[in-house]
């Protein structure tokens, strides 16, 4: 198997004021697609047999830290830009919406627990909302793990994922992390976040 890039659907620049061109450019051109190469590499050098992403992410306990961290920081990202979208969105509609609402009181309430969970993680990685056998929970990451790993604190089938590594935002945001992720909310693309509850 290869890990691949996916082509963005929308401009560098598509994304501003949100999320400004120079980040946008630099981690996809650089962080993404070296996460990408540098998996491919550990899969080839280290002979992993593993047929596709779910069955490697299933076995990341045994991956070494080169395969298990890029084979992360691939997928991650791949999530994380399809995610995204030029222009304001309505925010989660139909039987998303009620599972929000289900879960957490309100869409309102579900966007503070998210945040808090992307504010409050220490260092780089991720916060996440993820599906768990019906019930949508929310949880972060370290570094470049994800709740598809067989090993992940909260396994869960995810929903949306937010970078907080300082790569995405540091450039515009400095240390305002806070800042990015309330801006972020403006770009996220509810209908394939739909899609894929």
């Amino acid at each position: 198997m290869k890990f691949t890039q996916v082509p963005l659907k929308y401009a560098f620049n598509a994304l501003e004021p949100n999320i400004d061109a120079l980040t946008m450019e630099i981690h996809y051109t650089k962080h993404h697609a070296a996460y990408v190469k540098n998996v491919n590499d550990a899969i080839a050098a280290e002979n992993i047999p593993y047929k596709t992403e779910a069955e490697f992410f299933n076995n990341a306990s045994k991956l070494s830290a080169k395969a298990r961290n890029n084979g992360g920081g691939a997928w991650n990202h791949n999530f994380f830009f399809e995610t995204l979208k030029p222009g304001a969105s309505a925010g989660p509609q139909g039987k998303l919406k009620e599972a929000i609402v289900k879960s957490f009181g309100s869409v309102d309430k579900f966007k503070e627990q998210f945040s808090a969970a992307a504010a409050s993680r220490f260092g780089s990685g991720w916060a996440w909302l993820v599906n768990d056998k019906g019930t949508l929970k929310i949880c972060s990451t370290a570094n470049q793990d994800n709740p598809l790993f067989d090993n992940a604190e909260v396994k869960g089938v995810p929903l949306l994922g937010l970078d907080v590594w300082e790569h995405a935002y540091y450039l515009k945001y400095q240390n305002k992390r806070a800042d990015y992720i309330a801006n972020w909310w403006n770009v996220v693309d509810w209908d394939v976040v739909s899609k894929r509850a």
